[in-house]
């Protein structure tokens, strides 16, 4: 479980985020949304402990992150940020990164490790990948790897930054599906994402951010309901009945005369 206690963030001395309440639970994908610069990479970031807070406290596990070590949040917490490096490494030495943090001095990998990390792989049915270099994989591919990572570091808390950016509808829909296996899993699985129909499929919970805080929280059925998507967007969410159950059409709504 991550929590967020009166946090406020932000970058040096001016804040993004203020007085955040928030608690995420275990075993659902919740999806932070919201405007362009409203803080949702933000959150992700003083959530991993890359931007120290600027007041208030963020909990892991019940535990303030302040009082943990580097070791022992990458034990409960794993974070795949939006845009990184691609390295010269296999996938399969790209996911064995992921037990780094189970590693004592002299940082040797034990076969432990390499079973976990083979055993993460085929979770995400990357086997095929292991030898490949990173460079040479497709984004849809490279995002396979870094969730099968994230699964081989044995977490409680996964955080994804915009996962599904630049990838095709087919890949998309497996990061998302991978997600959906590891919030089965028991996981808190908490993700930023620009895309309203992903959300609207996969989440369980929505969290829309707007002027520093939080402006609708729920179901993402409800919040297009109750008029929260089109009060944080600006767009329509259009109710559409289907053979089998019903979708949201989103459009832009007409422009004040």
């Amino acid at each position: 479980m991550l929590e967020f206690r009166h946090l406020t963030a932000g970058y040096g001395k001016r804040p993004v985020l203020r007085d955040l309440d928030l608690t995420l639970n275990p075993g659902e994908i919740t999806v932070i949304g919201g405007l362009n610069g409203c803080g949702k990479s933000t959150l992700l970031k003083t959530a991993s402990g890359l931007l120290p807070p600027l007041g208030g406290q963020v909990l892991l596990e019940g535990r303030p992150l302040s009082e943990l070590s580097p070791q022992q949040r990458a034990r409960q917490m794993a974070y795949l940020p939006q845009g990184r490096n691609v390295p010269e490494l296999t996938a399969f030495r790209m996911v064995l990164h992921g037990r780094f943090a189970y590693l004592s001095f002299p940082r040797q990998y034990r076969r432990e490790d390499f079973d976990a990390a083979r055993a993460a792989l085929a979770w995400v049915g990357g086997e095929h990948l292991s030898e490949r270099s990173m460079s040479s994989l497709s984004g849809g591919e490279r995002q396979k790897v870094y969730i099968a990572m994230a699964l081989a570091q044995d977490t409680g808390v996964i955080l994804m930054d915009e996962p599904t950016t630049y990838l095709d509808i087919r890949a998309r829909f497996e990061v998302m599906e991978l997600a959906r296996r590891l919030a089965g899993m028991g996981k808190t699985v908490v993700m930023v994402l620009h895309d309203l129909d992903l959300t609207l499929r996969f989440a369980q919970r929505v969290v829309l951010l707007a002027e520093g805080g939080v402006a609708a929280d729920g179901p993402p059925a409800r919040l297009c309901d109750d008029g929260s998507v089109e009060r944080v967007f600006g767009v329509a969410a259009v109710k559409v009945p289907l053979d089998r159950g019903e979708d949201y059409l989103f459009r832009p709504l007409p422009k004040a005369p």
